[in-house]
């Protein structure tokens, strides 16, 4: 089963401790369901009769899981307070290479952030190939590339910023995610998936 974790967050600029508080009920809300949904697909087992129920309790399943550990990289990345990405850094590095500068890879993640709907910005690392992706997930769980690894993620659900900025506060809102992030511990995630 999971426990869900405990993240310090400090004080963030425009997104308020409130906020952050009720986001946190949330993904606490996806490892209580992840757990429960795991006990019901066990409680199905391979009952054929139950197959319709089994089909709806492994998909409602992805929803659950990928909101608990989005959010998990999402808190985790906030926590420690702002810290920039160091010059020279690997991560920083492989983002030059990839799209010729830092600015143009931010700018190009901002737009992604900036779609419309519901749903997460994810810089992905493919070790396959060596690649930096960058990607617009639907919801947390339509469209997640398969056999990458997760680097930096931004929360674009409403819940995320509506109640400090506004529906309309988008844009402001990933401003102000990326004045607060930790690169830090975006360096670690990035580290752990190029290892």
């Amino acid at each position: 089963m999971y426990t869900a974790k405990t993240f310090n967050v400090p004080e963030l600029k425009g997104i308020s401790t409130k906020t952050i508080a009720e986001h946190v009920k949330l993904y606490e809300g996806y490892v209580k369901h992840t757990n429960l949904i795991l006990s019901k697909i066990a409680e199905i087992g391979a009952d054929e009769n139950r197959a319709y129920e089994l089909s709806e309790a492994q998909r409602r399943f992805g929803f659950e899981f990928d909101g608990m550990k989005n959010h998990e990289l999402y808190f985790s990345a906030l926590e420690g307070g702002a810290q920039n990405l160091a010059e020279g850094s690997a991560l920083k590095t492989a983002i030059e290479k990839e799209w010729g500068s830092f600015d143009a890879w931010l700018a190009r993640f901002k737009t992604v952030a900036k779609t419309r709907g519901v749903g997460w910005a994810i810089l992905y690392y493919d070790k396959s190939v060596g690649k930096l992706l960058n990607a617009w997930i639907d919801e947390q769980h339509l469209g997640q590339l398969i056999g990458v690894t997760p680097v930096l993620v931004l929360d674009m659900w409403e819940h995320s910023f509506a109640a400090d900025y506004q529906p309309s506060g988008k844009p402001q809102y990933i401003e102000d995610f990326f004045a607060n992030l930790n690169w830090t511990k975006v360096e670690e995630n990035y580290n752990q998936a190029i290892n």
